[in-house]
C-alpha cells in the first residue's frame, strides 16, 4: 500500500482507471486520482483578481504516470513541481499536460504543486458560462457539471472525490464562505484569511464558493443537538430570510429520518446580493439569490431541494453524468416528501401535477442517459421524482424508505451508477423490478401514472 505525501497510507482503489465520461470526454484524466487538495488563494474584488497555488496529492494508476493532465481555464502559470522536482508541461485549451522528470510508479503516491494567476471567469458550456462568477460586490462559484476548472487546477470528473483544505485572502470588508469547516480567520492590516477544511470525499464541480459583504446567522439553536446550519446573507434581507427559511432546521430532522445521518460536519446556505436563475448545489453549501427570498416561502421547494442534494449528488456522487436523474430525481421527490410532511399537498398530487405536465411534452427524453443536451431538461427532474414515486408504489413505504436508507449508507461518500441503483432496489422488492426500471429509465415514452 502507498505511502502519501504526508505519510497516510493509501488503499489502490481497483477504479481509479475508468472510461473518459461520455458527455464531457476532454475532462478529467482517469490515469490516476486525487487524494488531497490544498489551495492558497489571495483575491481582490475590485480588479476581479486571483492567485493561487495548490499542493495536489494523488495516487497513480495501475501504470507508470509518464505523463497525466490537470483541468485549469486560461490562467498565466508561474511554477509548477511534481515531488519537489520541475516537470515539462504545456497549457492549452483547459488542460495543464505535465511530464514529470521521473515517472510515479504504478499505485504510488505523488504530489504536484501549481502556481497560477489571473482574471477568473466562467468558462464555456452549453449552458452559457460555469464556474467563477464575478458579482457586483464580491464573487461566487457554480460549477456543474464542469465549471471547477474556471478557478483551480483540478481532475475535474465526479468520480474523482478528494478531500480539501481551501485558504483564502480577502480584504477584510468580506466573508469567504466554503463547505467545509472554518479552522481559522486571521486579519492582517486590511486583508483576512479565511481557512476552511472539507475532510469527506468531495467531486470538483462540488467545491462551493462565496465571497461578499454578509451578515452570518445560526439556524440550528431550535433544535438543540442538530447539524450546525449557518446562513450568510445582506444584512437588510434577514426579515425575509428567518421566514423564508425559518423550516429548514425541520428539514434537516425529517431528511436524517427519511435519508439517514446528514453526510457531513454543518450545512451553510448564503443568499447572494444578486438575482440567480436557480440555486447553486455545492457540498455543505447552496448558494440562493435575493430573488428566492419572498416573504411567503414562494421558493421553500427549492431549499428542500437543495439540502436534499447533500445526501443524493453530493455524497453519494454519480460516477459519469449519464447517471444524473440519481441527483435530481430523488432531490426533486425529497421536494415531494417535505411537502407532504410538512401540510402541504401529498406527494401524490404533486406527481400527479408531473405527471400531467410531461404528459403535454415531447417525449423524447432517455432518463438513464438523456445525453448532454437534456441533462438539464425539466422534464429529467419531475420523470426523475417520478420514477422515484414508482418504486415507492411498487415497494410499499416500508421497503422504500428502508431501500432508501441502505442506499445511502451503502453509497456513502462513494460514486454509483444507475445499475448500482437498480440492483440494490431489487433486492427489497417482492418481484423483479425490471419493468418498472425499463419503463422509467429505457424508454422514452411516458408510463402511467404511479398510484
Amino acid at each position: 500500500m502507498p505511502q502519501s505525501a504526508q505519510g497516510v497510507t493509501e488503499p489502490v482503489s481497483t477504479k481509479q482507471a475508468v472510461a473518459t465520461d461520455p458527455y464531457f470526454p476532454n475532462n478529467g484524466d482517469g490515469r490516476y486520482r486525487v487524494h488531497r487538495y490544498e489551495l492558497t488563494l489571495d483575491y481582490r474584488p475590485a480588479p476581479n483578481r486571483l492567485a493561487g497555488s495548490a499542493r495536489i496529492v494523488a495516487i497513480a494508476g495501475p501504470a507508470p504516470l509518464r505523463e497525466f493532465a490537470l483541468d485549469l481555464a486560461d490562467f498565466k502559470i508561474g511554477r509548477i513541481l511534481v515531488n519537489g522536482k520541475a516537470p515539462r508541461w504545456s497549457h492549452r485549451a483547459g488542460k495543464l499536460r505535465i511530464r514529470p522528470e521521473r515517472a510515479p510508479a504504478a499505485g504510488t503516491a505523488f504530489t504536484v504543486e501549481v502556481h497560477w494567476s489571473g482574471n477568473p471567469r466562467p468558462v464555456r458550456s452549453p449552458w452559457g458560462g460555469l464556474g467563477w462568477e464575478e458579482l457586483t460586490d464580491g464573487a461566487l462559484v457554480a460549477s456543474q457539471p464542469v465549471g471547477a476548472p474556471s478557478w483551480y487546477p483540478c481532475n475535474d470528473r465526479p468520480a474523482d472525490k478528494a478531500s480539501y483544505q481551501v485558504s483564502v485572502t480577502v480584504p477584510s470588508a468580506y466573508t469567504v464562505v466554503l463547505g467545509g469547516r472554518l479552522l481559522t480567520r486571521t486579519t492582517r492590516s486590511s486583508s483576512t484569511t479565511w481557512v476552511y477544511e472539507q475532510s469527506a470525499p468531495t467531486a470538483s464541480y462540488l467545491v462551493g464558493l462565496s465571497i461578499g459583504p454578509y451578515r452570518e446567522v445560526r439556524l440550528h439553536e431550535a433544535l438543540p443537538g442538530g447539524v450546525p446550519q449557518s446562513a450568510y446573507l445582506p444584512a437588510r434581507l434577514l426579515p425575509q430570510f428567518e421566514y423564508d427559511f425559518g423550516r429548514q432546521p425541520e428539514m434537516m430532522r425529517l431528511f436524517e429520518t427519511l435519508f439517514g445521518p446528514y453526510p457531513f460536519g454543518e450545512y451553510a446556505v448564503v443568499v447572494a446580493d444578486e438575482e440567480l436563475d436557480v440555486p447553486v448545489e455545492a457540498q455543505g453549501l447552496a448558494t440562493f439569490g435575493t430573488n428566492h427570498l419572498d416573504g411567503v416561502r414562494g421558493s421553500e421547494r427549492l431549499v428542500a431541494h437543495e439540502l436534499a442534494h447533500q445526501w443524493f449528488g453530493n455524497s453519494v456522487t454519480v460516477a459519469d453524468w449519464r447517471h444524473i436523474w440519481l441527483n435530481e430525481g430523488f432531490a426533486k421527490y425529497a421536494e415531494w416528501l417535505w411537502s407532504e410532511r410538512s401540510g402541504g399537498p401529498s406527494a401524490q398530487h404533486r406527481a400527479a401535477i408531473a405527471h400531467g405536465k410531461l404528459a403535454r411534452q415531447p417525449q423524447d427524453l432517455l432518463l438513464g442517459d438523456p445525453g448532454r443536451r437534456l441533462m438539464f431538461d425539466d422534464r429529467l427532474y419531475d420523470r426523475g421524482g417520478l420514477t422515484v414515486h414508482a418504486l415507492r408504489r411498487e415497494l410499499g413505504d416500508d421497503a422504500f424508505f428502508r431501500m432508501v436508507r441502505g442506499w445511502v449508507a451503502a453509497g456513502r461518500h462513494s460514486s454509483v451508477t444507475t445499475a448500482d441503483f437498480t440492483a440494490h432496489a431489487g433486492r427489497y422488492a417482492d418481484r423483479p423490478l425490471d419493468g418498472l426500471f425499463d419503463a422509467w429509465l429505457r424508454r422514452t415514452e411516458l408510463p402511467a401514472l404511479p398510484v
